[in-house]
Formats: C-alpha cells, structure tokens, sequence
C-alpha cells in the first residue's frame, strides 16, 4: 500500500523554510554547472562554425597550429592544381595565408588585447563563403588596408570605419567590417596577406597555411591523398570543421574539468542541506510515521514516500536553476585562446541538452540527500513511537 503523494505535497508546505532553503542550494548548484557547460559549449561552437566542411586547410606536417607552420609559394601552385580543387572564373579557390598577432586597446578598459591578424587572399570571400562585408567594402589587394570583423569593431578602439591603424611597423585603413556569423573570424582583422609579410618583414616566399574550397565535401580524401602522397611537399591537410575543433579542445577540457569540479564541491554543499532538511523532517514526523506503519504501510512505502519528498526538492532547485541561467544564452564573452595566443569572442549556448543535464544533477542530488533519511525514518521503532504519543 503506497502513501499519497499529497502527503508529501503538504508535509513540504508545512515546513517550508527548510525546503526553500534546500531548494536554493540545488539551484544555485545547478546554475553554476549548466553556466560553466553552457561556456564550453559556447567556446566549441564559435570555433567549429569557423570552419565548412567544404574547405581543406593545408599546413606544414608536424604543425599544431598555422602560427607554427609554413607553406612555401612554390607550393601554393601544387595545391591550386590538386584535384578536387573548386574553380571559378577568377581561378582556383585557394587563399593562402599568413597569421601575426597585434596587440589593441580594448574599449571597455584601455588595456590591450592580443588580436589575430590574418593575411588573406582577395579570393577568401569566395573560399569562406560565410563570411560577408556588412559595412564599407573589400580591402584592395597591395593597400595597407583592412576589414575587421564585426566584435572588433565593437570591442577594440581605433576600429571605426575610415580610421587609420598603427601596428607592426605600417598604417593601415579600416575600408569594412565583416559578419562571420558568430564564429572566430569575427574576432579577427584581415587584410591582403603579401602586405602583411612586408609590414611584418615576414619572408616573401612562405605563408603560414593556404585554405582550399572544394567541390564537395566528398572531395577531401582525393585531395588529401594527392598533396601528402606528392613527395614536393610535407604537409598536412585536414578538414577546416576538423582543424578548428581540435582548436577548441585544449580550453574547452579545462572549462568542463573546473566546471564538472565546482559543481560538485557545491552539490555536496547542496546534499548536505537536503540531507539536513529531510532528517530534520523525520526527527519531527516520528509519530506520523508509526502511526503510518501502524495502519499498514510497508517500509518500502515510507521510504519511496521520503525519496519522493526529495525528489520534489531536487526538481524544483533544477528547474529554478535553469531558468536562472537562461538570460546567459546568446550573451557575448572573451577569453584568451591558447592556441593562438589571442583575444576570442564567444558567446554562451545554454541548449535543451544541457538544461536537460541541469535538472538530472539536481535530481541525482535529490536522490542522494534523500535516501538515507527515508531509510532511518522505514527504520523507526512503531512501538517506541507510539508509546511516546
């Protein structure tokens, strides 16, 4: 025989500063996990939506990263002959490219911040074709001139259209600013790489990795296999998707390693306050409880009703945690990227999964706090208690 479940509805509105104060711990537990999650996750997804499946980024073999690697120019022309390679009527859809790191005055604090300079090829528009000028123009090619991004020019002084730039030893011109649509690139300032290298005094013949649009996606295992099977070159090619992912992996481990670590000193915390509010429940509801067992409920019945009493903790503190979070999704952050060296804009991705994860925490904790009192009170001696009535 099961004891109803208004029981418990009532028993939790009849001593209900214990539970809002257990409710409380669960969800700032919980609001803290899913934040530190929905950062990894956010951190993830720009850098991944940086790259299309599409496109083959070539570097040097050995590279980790394009700031460590090297492509020569003579090699450039192999890669724009390899198969799988997509045309148009300006040629071959290669960018070979060269990234430097400048460092510029953020708006919000006067203190400077690594910003990743790419050198681009005039065709990059072509070969990235999710990146679009949504002010100004094109740099030309030869110009000391740049297009920024779209979160540096809303974050970096000195970027406003028409401005000039100092770094690197030249002058340059802002003449656009792009959309990338969430991903790296908008953290970033291009302009034409053969300047670049010159302004930088960087060897003329070599660039730091050259990206490639295919004509499909299918494309990739043929070209990959013709440049590092070419014994001119030493390479390594990967899917653009792929390289930025591994990009992304070194942070987002140490995001969800500190994340999964301060959610569960707090989740003890949380145990600990629910533990403390559902024994406090049993040393006040002896008799009821003997009285209960007296009219027939099986232990079982008490402790699945105790649990339950738990449970309703945990639900709520989840769910109250995870609307707590949910301004958080969309809002734009920065942090260093390790990989690089420079400043990343990013922004928060509190998704369906992860709210769905946040109420499960909780509930795992509502089931951890909640079964040892529910076993002491099955435990309750019915005589001694009801003499005591």
């Amino acid at each position: 025989m099961a004891i109803p479940l208004t029981y418990n509805l009532r028993s939790l509105r009849v001593r209900w500063t214990s539970t809002v104060v257990a409710v409380l711990g669960i969800a700032g537990t919980v609001g803290v996990f899913v934040a530190m999650l929905s950062l990894a996750k956010g951190f993830k997804a720009t850098l991944v939506s940086s790259g299309s499946p599409r496109n083959a980024i070539v570097r040097r073999a050995g590279s980790t990263a394009e700031m460590e690697s090297a492509v020569a120019v003579d090699h450039v022309k192999i890669i724009e002959d390899a198969p799988g390679v997509e045309r148009a009527g300006s040629g071959p859809l290669v960018s070979p490219e060269t990234v430097v790191i400048a460092a510029f005055p953020l708006k919000a604090t006067g203190t400077d911040a690594n910003v990743q300079v790419r050198g681009v090829s005039p065709k990059v528009l072509n070969v990235r074709d999710n990146v679009r000028i949504v002010s100004g123009r094109m740099f030309q090619p030869g110009l000391n001139e740049l297009v920024v991004g779209r979160y540096v020019a809303r974050t970096y002084s000195g970027f406003e259209l028409g401005n000039s730039v100092k770094f690197g030893g030249g002058t340059w011109t802002v003449v656009g600013v792009f959309d990338a649509g969430g991903s790296a690139f908008d953290s970033e300032v291009w302009g034409d790489a053969q300047v670049v290298k010159d302004v930088y005094k960087r060897p003329a013949n070599v660039f730091s990795s050259v990206t490639v649009r295919l004509t499909s996606p299918d494309a990739l295992t043929g070209f990959k296999d013709a440049l590092t099977s070419d014994p001119r070159l030493t390479v390594q090619v990967d899917r653009e998707i792929e390289y930025y992912d591994k990009q992304s992996r070194a942070l987002t481990q140490l995001i969800l390693v500190l994340g999964t670590m301060v959610g569960l000193v707090m989740g003890i915390g949380a145990v600990f306050g629910a533990l403390n509010t559902m024994y406090s429940a049993v040393a006040e509801r002896n008799r009821e409880i003997a009285t209960m067992r007296a009219l027939g409920f099986g232990a079982a019945s008490v402790v699945s009703s105790f649990v339950f009493e738990g449970l309703c903790i945990a639900f709520v503190g989840g769910v109250l945690g995870c609307l707590a979070i949910l301004p958080l999704n969309g809002l734009t952050t920065g942090t260093m990227n390790w990989q690089t060296f420079s400043h990343l804009a990013f922004a928060f991705r509190v998704t369906p999964a992860l709210l769905a994860g946040g109420v499960i925490f909780a509930l795992l904790m509502g089931i951890v706090g909640g079964v040892p009192p529910a076993v002491r009170a099955a435990r309750a001696r019915v005589a001694v208690a009801l003499r005591e009535m």
